[in-house]
């Protein structure tokens, strides 16, 4: 019974490193959905190609946060792997009670890793020890920017056809749509936070923009000419309703 007693405690360790690390990637800017696949699949050496992927990589918290993902899966990989040998391969010792006993704890196991209150005890329990125990930043970053209600943050490439190509900030009045760009990421390498009005925005740049998510889409099908300058108009006038009902249940 040793030996799947050790498998299910390693199993349940696993979950603990994964949970935590997304937790961590969550609290540096990472959606909660993204943080979860890149945690189990930095865990588990499954090795996916993504954007958040990259973004990962480039960014040296979350890079270390992985790192340490990647070693604390290698060994718990095989430490399972080798548990469940030995319980298996001690099978005629121990009868019926060995596997009984398995499928009891993994059935536990996967109720206590899907059960919303655990998760948000766990997550509650995750943050404090972080914020005690380590020198990660935990500003809720979805929190400040209040990325509900169809608010996002996005990033949008721009082409040679774009509305917004060859066009700076401040002719494009994009605050106006409700949409703020908040930084713009140029191929070589450069990089512009918080860029000025007189930003001309080229293709091939990358911005990252604030704003509902229905008006970024929108933003980035607009096409040139007479056609995309007739949407901003209309995306202006929707935003000024908006704008003003925003202020009305808030009392402003």
């Amino acid at each position: 019974m040793l030996a799947v007693a050790t498998l299910l405690v390693v199993l349940l360790l696993s979950v603990l490193v994964t949970r935590i690390a997304s937790v961590a990637l969550v609290h540096t800017g990472l959606g909660e959905e993204a943080a979860r696949f890149q945690a189990r699949s930095a865990f588990t050496g499954t090795g996916f190609t993504t954007a958040e992927t990259e973004a990962i990589v480039s960014h040296p918290l979350r890079r270390r946060i992985v790192g340490h993902l990647m070693l604390a899966g290698n060994v718990g990989i095989v430490t399972a792997v080798s548990s469940l040998l030995v319980s298996m391969w001690s099978f005629e010792a121990g009868g019926w009670q060995r596997p009984a006993a398995l499928a009891v704890g993994l059935l536990a196991l996967c109720g206590f890793a899907t059960s919303r209150w655990v998760d948000g005890w766990l997550c509650a329990a995750i943050r404090w020890g972080l914020m005690r125990f380590s020198d990660i930043d935990l500003r809720d970053y979805a929190r400040v920017l209040h990325l509900r209600d169809d608010y996002s943050i996005h990033e949008l490439r721009i082409t040679s056809d774009d509305w917004i190509c060859e066009r700076t900030l401040g002719e494009l009045k994009l605050e106006d749509e409700g949409v703020r760009v908040l930084a713009v990421a140029c191929p070589g390498g450069g990089f512009l936070g918080a860029p000025p009005s007189d930003t001309e925005l080229q293709a091939g740049d990358q911005l990252v923009i604030y704003g509902r998510a229905s008006r970024i889409a929108e933003l980035e099908q607009r096409p040139v000419g007479a056609s995309g300058d007739e949407r901003h108009a209309a995306a202006r006038r929707e935003q000024d309703e908006r704008t003003a009902m925003e202020r009305e249940r808030a009392g402003r």
